[in-house]
């Protein structure tokens, strides 16, 4: 395999829309510790956004084309992703962050979604929450599902019913989601959330219609950040440290581009940082 050692740049294409991306404490916390790792080698990320997946293929067809970038870092992995087999044929070094199923072999680090939401659940349960909503993110992609089984698989052995609705990371669509899961009956007396911006967005709507955060339902957020700490209450949160996954990724792209083979890494682990918006479930509720 030819390694490639000359500074230069990593690049790394997003496609949701640039408004959210800029308010999405996780990739910023994720590119900066890209960028620590790299840094010592000379290297940069480039971090591009685009519209949809067609413009992301695309990017990587002129990066290979015109040698922007030595190598990219995929993330939002989905079911059946064409990005990884497409990237090996432009012959584009890749390091995928997430679980890959795919036929090509490949530099990949990834986190316990799965044993996190196990805990999350098992944290709402020893609470007596025996109704618990979830706000996901958007179930193409393989970590959504990874957490819904884990979530629905801990529901069903402890006895909880789970209740899962989908949504698309904004604050928007946080809001919307934990209205909807509440209106339902029984209504969960727990709602996790896939993101800190609808976790927090939500809990914003809920207590200014009144709804008491936690006597009346306990909320969680799935990745800490300061908008959990400055949330009013303050968020409970599963908490990754998202520098340190990027310094993973990092340290995984400069070992793709020294000549390593594939090989699996393991990231960060996943905590509960306990606060303010998680408690017993209403009286009468619990078992």
């Amino acid at each position: 395999m030819q390694t490639t050692t000359a500074p230069g740049l990593i690049g790394l294409v997003l496609t949701e829309n640039a408004a959210r991306v800029g308010v999405e404490p996780f990739f910023m916390e994720l590119i900066a510790g890209m960028e620590e790792a790299l840094a010592p080698a000379g290297d940069s990320m480039l971090l591009l956004v685009v519209p949809d997946l067609d413009a992301e293929l695309a990017t990587y067809e002129r990066w290979a084309s015109d040698g922007t970038v030595k190598a990219v870092v995929v993330v939002n992995l989905v079911h059946d992703d064409a990005r990884p087999a497409r990237l090996a044929a432009l012959g584009l070094p890749a390091v995928l962050a997430g679980h890959y199923a795919g036929p090509v072999a490949s530099t990949g680090l990834h986190t316990d979604d799965a044993g996190a939401i196990v805990a999350a659940v098992n944290l709402l349960g020893s609470l007596g929450h025996r109704v618990v909503g979830r706000v996901s993110g958007p179930s193409d992609l393989v970590h959504t599902a990874e957490r819904s089984a884990a979530m629905l698989a801990a529901g069903a052995h402890l006895g909880i019913q789970v209740h899962v609705v989908e949504a698309d990371y904004s604050a928007e669509s946080g809001v919307r989601g934990a209205r909807e899961l509440l209106a339902r009956q029984p209504a969960p007396t727990a709602i996790l959330f896939d993101n800190d911006v609808m976790a927090a967005a939500a809990e914003e709507d809920l207590v200014r219609s009144g709804i008491r955060v936690p006597e009346q339902v306990s909320l969680l957020a799935y990745a800490d950040s300061a908008l959990c700490e400055l949330a009013v209450p303050p968020l409970s949160a599963l908490s990754i440290d998202a520098h340190e996954q990027g310094v993973g990724l990092g340290r995984a792209v400069l070992g793709v581009l020294a000549g390593a083979p594939p090989a699996d890494h393991s990231g960060p682990p996943i905590r509960i940082t306990p606060r303010d918006s998680t408690g017993p479930a209403p009286a009468g509720e619990g078992a």
